[in-house]
Protein backbone atom coordinates (compact mmCIF):
# COMPACT_ATOMS: atom_id res chain seq x y z
CA UNK A 1 0.00 0.00 0.00
CA UNK A 2 3.07 2.15 0.90
CA UNK A 3 4.31 2.00 -2.75
CA UNK A 4 0.80 2.89 -4.12
CA UNK A 5 0.80 6.04 -2.12
CA UNK A 6 4.58 6.85 -2.74
CA UNK A 7 3.69 6.11 -6.74
CA UNK A 8 0.43 8.42 -6.29
CA UNK A 9 2.53 11.00 -4.83
CA UNK A 10 4.90 11.22 -7.60
CA UNK A 11 1.97 10.61 -10.40
CA UNK A 12 -0.36 13.36 -9.14
CA UNK A 13 2.27 16.12 -9.55
CA UNK A 14 3.56 14.90 -12.17
CA UNK A 15 -0.23 14.81 -14.63
CA UNK A 16 -0.92 17.99 -12.77
CA UNK A 17 2.42 19.61 -14.84
CA UNK A 18 1.66 17.97 -18.04
CA UNK A 19 -1.93 19.45 -18.11
CA UNK A 20 -0.67 22.98 -17.42
CA UNK A 21 -0.78 23.56 -14.16
CA UNK A 22 1.54 25.95 -12.04
CA UNK A 23 5.04 24.17 -10.42
CA UNK A 24 4.26 25.90 -7.27
CA UNK A 25 0.52 24.19 -7.28
CA UNK A 26 1.69 20.86 -8.41
CA UNK A 27 4.15 21.02 -5.49
CA UNK A 28 1.58 21.72 -3.44
CA UNK A 29 -0.20 19.12 -4.38
CA UNK A 30 2.25 16.69 -3.92
CA UNK A 31 3.32 17.50 -0.40
CA UNK A 32 -0.48 17.21 1.03
CA UNK A 33 -0.45 14.27 -0.37
CA UNK A 34 2.79 13.31 1.46
CA UNK A 35 1.02 14.37 4.45
CA UNK A 36 -2.25 12.44 3.71
CA UNK A 37 -0.04 9.78 3.29
CA UNK A 38 1.98 10.07 6.21
CA UNK A 39 -0.95 10.73 8.38
CA UNK A 40 -2.57 7.55 7.26
CA UNK A 41 0.30 5.53 7.96
CA UNK A 42 0.58 6.55 11.30
CA UNK A 43 -2.84 5.65 12.06
CA UNK A 44 -2.57 2.31 10.42
CA UNK A 45 0.18 1.14 12.56
CA UNK A 46 -1.12 2.42 15.95
CA UNK A 47 -4.14 -0.05 14.36
CA UNK A 48 -2.15 -2.79 13.49
CA UNK A 49 -0.15 -2.08 17.18
CA UNK A 50 -3.99 -1.98 19.29
CA UNK A 51 -5.22 -5.12 16.92
CA UNK A 52 -2.55 -7.20 17.84
CA UNK A 53 -2.12 -6.48 21.37
CA UNK A 54 -5.80 -7.18 21.92
CA UNK A 55 -5.13 -10.65 20.41
CA UNK A 56 -2.13 -10.76 22.93
CA UNK A 57 -4.64 -10.16 25.88
CA UNK A 58 -7.18 -12.77 24.77
CA UNK A 59 -4.41 -15.33 24.72
CA UNK A 60 -3.17 -15.00 27.91
CA UNK A 61 -4.75 -15.89 31.02
CA UNK A 62 -6.61 -13.51 33.46
CA UNK A 63 -4.81 -13.35 36.49
CA UNK A 64 -7.49 -11.64 38.20
CA UNK A 65 -7.82 -8.55 39.59
CA UNK A 66 -4.03 -6.30 39.98
CA UNK A 67 -2.65 -10.15 38.52
CA UNK A 68 -0.47 -10.89 41.27
CA UNK A 69 1.03 -14.55 41.65
CA UNK A 70 2.93 -16.53 43.67
CA UNK A 71 2.14 -17.51 46.82
CA UNK A 72 3.93 -14.82 48.42
CA UNK A 73 1.56 -12.76 46.79
CA UNK A 74 -1.56 -12.67 49.45
CA UNK A 75 -1.90 -10.08 51.80
CA UNK A 76 -2.52 -10.78 55.71
CA UNK A 77 -2.30 -15.00 57.13
CA UNK A 78 0.97 -15.10 58.74
CA UNK A 79 4.16 -15.04 57.73
CA UNK A 80 7.01 -17.10 59.71
CA UNK A 81 10.09 -15.83 60.65
CA UNK A 82 8.59 -11.71 61.08
CA UNK A 83 9.66 -9.28 63.42
CA UNK A 84 6.80 -8.63 64.58
CA UNK A 85 7.28 -8.08 69.00
CA UNK A 86 5.88 -11.06 71.07
CA UNK A 87 4.31 -9.96 74.36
Amino acid sequence: MVRWAAFSCALVPAVLLWYGASPAGATGAALGLAAVTAACRVLLRQSERGAARLRAEERAPHRGRHQRTGTGAHRGGRHPGGTTPVS
